[in-house]
């Protein structure tokens, strides 16, 4: 009862091709390749003289407040949007009340 039971391989059907016999070949020796006649050029070091350094400090400079002025626009106006949705609800609600005193 507690025993597990081992599923059984099912038999193949159709058409069972054997497994193809790989041969062994022989490397011949051909010509050798030439040596390169010059080593590959290495990577020119950039020099980070004190001109340079200047420009890169006022150009990231540049960047973080024309990021931080464009950051700054979109959230002043989600403000002024949502200020003016709530006067307009405050409006609203205000004529409603108003129109309902009347009847």
């Amino acid at each position: 009862m507690f025993q597990p039971k081992i599923p059984t391989m099912p038999q193949p059907s159709g058409l069972v091709t054997p497994p193809a016999v790989v041969q062994p070949t022989t490397i011949t020796p051909g010509t050798p390749a030439p040596a390169p006649a010059a080593p590959a050029p290495s990577r020119r070091v950039v020099q980070l003289t004190p001109g340079t350094a200047v420009a890169l400090v006022g150009a990231g400079t540049a960047v973080v407040l024309v990021v931080g002025t464009v950051l700054v626009s979109l959230l002043l106006a989600v403000a002024v949007t949502s200020a003016s949705v709530a006067v307009c609800a405050v409006v609203l609600r205000s004529l409603i009340a108003s129109d309902a005193k009347r009847r």
